[in-house]
């Protein structure tokens, strides 16, 4: 198993969603994050002054995966979230020892 931590565009999250939802990914969860990579942050002006930015709204979707589907989920959020400018976001791979849902106890993949 592992788990995708992927950082996009607020506006892309629905499209993210319903991209992975075609292949088969039935949960995710989602958070309203702030940060900046190479793009540092942009200038504004309010009220005649002028100021930084540093850290720009972006959504993070967590999500945990069989391994039969990892690159198939990698693809489309790629996809579903590229706008081919700065500022897209990152896609995260990471390894997720164990499972469980607590109703069932299930384990594992299963617990999925």
């Amino acid at each position: 198993m592992k788990k995708l931590e992927v950082i996009i565009k607020p506006f892309k999250l629905e499209e993210v969603k319903e991209a992975l939802a075609e292949i088969g990914v039935e949960g995710m969860t989602v958070s309203e994050v702030k940060g900046f990579g190479r793009q540092k942050g942009h200038t504004e002006i309010y009220r005649g002054s002028e100021y930084t930015v540093d850290f720009l709204p972006k959504v993070k979707i967590e999500i945990i995966l069989g391994d039969d589907i990892l690159e198939r989920a990698i693809t489309t959020v790629v996809k579903a979230a590229k706008t081919g400018k700065i500022g897209d976001g990152k896609v995260f791979v990471l390894p997720v020892d164990q499972a469980v849902r607590i109703r069932t106890e299930e384990s594992g993949v299963s617990a999925l």
